[in-house]
């Protein structure tokens, strides 16, 4: 405050036992053409709120180097600022990253069971469909049918009784699966595919075994808890 708004005239009482009125708080002009509070008569702005108040008032329109009366600005608490805005975001962004960090391990968790699981199901179900024995071929083959789904069950349902069957109560003959390799191409929760590397042994009657090797990819679907094979492309 300027020393022509701070003198105060006259001397003030030391208790504030009478209002401050309009006659106590006056203004008058500068040479520079501003208008300044005066407190004339009263208690010190610290004994009595109305002259404090009034005080504060000249105070606050106290002129400036650059020109005319200029408000004080009330400062920003940054602080404030900073604990309810910022940093509520900043928890609310460590949850969403707390979140999405435990659904993509719940995600990989999922993944590698399924993979674990569909290669496991291709192996024992490419054995089950391509091994039997003349005397059991109706039994063996319908318990491969089983691990079976969509097209390539129908398929193999209409191939094994008008061929497969027959011929081997027919002419004896037998058949015998074994899986050396498999490894998995992709799997999610519900799908994978599988390469399973296949040796087959095959017997007609008394002659001697023959033995091919062959390698499929093997398309498997979960249905319930089961992995069945929904198809069976040789490579």
């Amino acid at each position: 405050m300027s020393q022509l708004a701070g003198a105060r005239l006259g001397k003030v009482s030391a208790e504030c036992e009478a209002p401050v009125d309009d006659s106590d708080v006056k203004t008058m002009p500068t040479p520079d053409g501003d208008v300044q509070l005066m407190v004339a008569d009263a208690a010190t702005a610290e004994d009595c709120p109305a002259v404090e108040a009034a005080w504060n008032s000249a105070d606050a329109d106290e002129p400036t180097p650059d020109g005319p009366k200029r408000r004080r600005v009330l400062g920003i608490g940054w602080g404030r600022v900073m604990a309810f805005g910022l940093l509520p975001a900043v928890a609310m962004m460590l949850a969403a990253a707390a979140g999405f960090l435990r659904w993509q391990d719940s995600s990989v968790r999922d993944s590698e069971a399924a993979r674990i699981e569909s290669v496991q199901a291709a192996t024992d179900s490419t054995i089950k469909i391509l091994s039997y024995r003349p005397d059991t071929v109706d039994r063996d083959l319908d318990a491969g049918r089983d691990r079976l789904t969509g097209t390539f069950g129908d398929a193999y349902t209409s191939l094994t009784n008008d061929v497969v069957k027959p011929g081997s109560k027919q002419k004896q003959i037998s058949a015998v699966a074994t899986v050396p390799a498999a490894a998995s191409i992709s799997a999610t929760e519900n799908h994978a595919v599988v390469m399973v590397f296949v040796n087959q042994t095959i017997i007609v009657g008394n002659d001697a075994p023959s033995s091919t090797a062959s390698s499929v990819k093997v398309t498997v679907e979960k249905r319930g808890d089961r992995w069945l094979i929904s198809g069976f492309d040789p490579v």
